[in-house]
């Protein structure tokens, strides 16, 4: 352990932790032995971390978060899987985040500067990316992958190995069964893909000529003629030189265990039925 932290009286830091400069662990936490808790990481109170977990600095745990527990898994055994935490995160009250498994990265992983909201929860082997922001009591499932400047709303939740690209956006109380597209944006009360998330490209400060070829990248991509492939390599060659537009052409080639989400009105859900 290092000198520089500050632990309560009525806290528990286990022989074998590793904690860094100005780490504080407020009343009542529980710190494992496993457990490398970063520079200036703040404990609350009441805060449980175990397992094989890094948490990286900078970062704030707020009451009844538990990190770091076995995955919620029939299939888990007991083996050393891990939980890694980005720097500077903020995870609020009664926030669970679980240990990856052997069946898939023996990892779960969480970006920086992410934001999580009161009782959301990431399962294991979930993979989150940069600033991500998840409401209160957003939900993932195991093995979903999540890309950076994501959105999450409220009660949304997320079923397993579903992948959500970077900038998308998903409305409160959304049940996200296919892959959500990079910028896409899916709101409860609409069937499939809404939209483009048009209010976090103007947020990330795209130009209206960047925006307005994104929108017709996304209407060849899925109200277009012939099949997703002919559609796909069609946007690719037309805007071969938009970045934006070419990170939603590679996660379309680069398909995952689930299908796509597509507007509901689109004449072709255009993608293989999911395999999981």
């Amino acid at each position: 352990m290092s000198g520089g932290a500050r632990i309560h009286p009525t806290a528990l830091v286990e022989d074998g932790a590793v904690l860094g400069e100005n780490v504080e662990i407020g009343p009542f936490c529980t710190v494992g032995a496993d457990v490398d808790l970063g520079d200036g990481v703040r404990l609350v109170s009441h805060v449980v971390v175990a397992g094989h977990t890094r948490i990286g600095a900078g970062t704030t745990v707020y009451p009844f978060a538990s990190l770091g527990q076995p995955p919620q898994s029939v299939h888990y055994k007991g083996e050393p899987c891990r939980l890694v935490i980005g720097e500077r995160c903020i995870i609020r009250e009664h926030v669970t985040m679980n240990i990856g498994t052997a069946g898939g990265h023996m990892e779960t992983r969480v970006g920086a500067d992410g934001f999580f909201m009161v009782g959301s929860h990431i399962a294991h082997d979930c993979v989150i990316g940069e600033r991500a922001v998840f409401a209160n009591n957003a939900t993932l499932a195991g093995h979903v992958t999540v890309g950076d400047n994501v959105f999450i709303g409220g009660l949304a939740a997320v079923h397993q190995f579903t992948r959500i690209g970077d900038g998308a956006m998903i409305g409160g109380m959304c049940g996200v069964h296919f892959d959500i597209i990079p910028f896409g944006l899916m709101m409860e009360g609409h069937p499939g893909l809404r939209s483009l998330n048009y209010t976090g490209l103007k947020r990330r400060g795209l130009s209206l000529q960047q925006r307005r070829e994104l929108q017709s990248a996304y209407r060849e991509l899925f109200y277009g003629a012939g099949t997703l492939a002919q559609r796909t390599d069609r946007v690719a060659e037309r805007f071969g030189e938009n970045a934006n537009v070419m990170r939603i052409v590679e996660f379309v080639r680069t398909a995952g265990k689930r299908r796509l989400t597509v507007p509901a009105d689109a004449d072709d859900h255009g993608a293989e039925p999911d395999a999981a």
